[in-house]
Parts: structure tokens; sequence; C-alpha cells
């Protein structure tokens, strides 16, 4: 684990704070291990360690229909024998697996282009947002820990993020807020009153 964390050729380093890299999102991986970096960390770094006591893993080598059906002799043997098989490089799974998770990122492609012709923009959004919960479009964007105003900025991050595709990053941008901080606010349960904006 030393070893990995002095390694400069991955991000392992920069997770654990030993070297600083801008264009490293560090906070979103953290942010899901823990709120705080130090416990974050702490985590992250035993999840890692589990992983290592696995040694290496074979059966996670190669694309997805190749891992799926173990091998590529299962592959050609299907070839010979004239059988089809729906895959993605991506997605370790069955036929039917990899179709539901593509039909489900269809779904949330067409759901996201819908809603960004609908809220053209993240100031369009703050606007609608800070109209209905009778606030200033600039009191969202402030930084402000008053409940309301939170409550507000967790309802732009949760539609920005989840619903409109926007990155965690350029929702913080945006509010004037940091990265973890909207990631955080767009990971909770969702809230019932964002129906009420897509």
């Amino acid at each position: 684990m030393e070893d990995l964390s002095r390694y400069p050729w991955v991000g392992h380093s920069a997770i654990m704070g030993r070297v600083a890299r801008e264009w490293q999102d560090v906070d979103t991986v953290l942010s899901y291990f823990g709120a705080r970096h130090k416990r974050a960390r702490a985590r992250y770094e035993a999840f890692v360690e589990e992983g290592i006591a696995q040694g290496r893993r074979p059966e996670l080598v190669g694309g997805g229909l190749v891992r799926s059906l173990g091998g590529w002799s299962q592959v050609l043997s299907l070839r010979r024998r004239g059988a089809k098989m729906f895959s993605d490089e991506r997605i370790l799974g069955s036929t039917e697996f990899v179709q539901g998770i593509i039909s489900d990122a269809e779904q949330r492609e067409k759901e996201t282009l819908r809603l960004s012709l609908q809220i053209s923009t993240l100031a369009t959004l703050a606007e609608k947002i800070a109209r209905a919960e009778g606030l200033d479009n600039r009191e969202l964007r402030s930084g402000s820990r008053k409940k309301t105003i939170v409550r507000a900025r967790r309802l732009f991050s949760q539609i920005a993020v989840k619903k409109m595709g926007y990155s965690g990053a350029e929702v913080a941008r945006f509010l004037g807020v940091t990265t973890s901080a909207v990631n955080r606010l767009a990971a909770t349960s969702e809230m019932p009153d964002v129906a009420k904006y897509i």
C-alpha cells in the first residue's frame, strides 16, 4: 500500500492526499466513501486493500462478452453453432442484462435531451427554482447555509446532475460551491419536489 501511495502513474496518490493534481476529481471518488476526507480516505484505503487481497482475477480480463461467457473458447463455440449474443465491451453480463442496461441508458439519454430542450441552461433552471421557492436567484448562488437556500440548492443539484446530465464540477462552478458539496446534494435521496421541475 505504501508503494502504491508513492507510485506516480495512478490516481491513488492524489486520492490519498500525497500528490496534488488539479485535474483529478478526488472529491467525487472520496464522496463514495464518506462525507469527511479523513474518514473517506481511510475507507477508500481499506477498500483497495480488500481488492489487493483477492489477488489476480482472470475472469475480469478481456471484453464484456468474453468475460461473461468464460473465455474466448466459449465465444468461438457459440459462433460455430451460429448462436447470437448481444454484448457490449463495457458491460459484464448475460444478453438480457446487457440489453436492459443499454435500454435504461437510452431512456435516460432521451429524458436528458427532453429536459435540455425544456430547461436549456443552468441559469434557466436556477431562475425557475428560485422563483418557485420564493428566493432571489443570487441567493441560490450565494453559498449561504440558510435552510431554505440549501434545500433549493439540493433540488437544483439533483435536477442538474441526475436529470440533465451536468457534471458535479459544472454545477459547482455555477453555484459557487465545492464539487463535493454538489455531489453530496445530488447523491442524497431524490426530493419529491424534483417532479415539479421536470
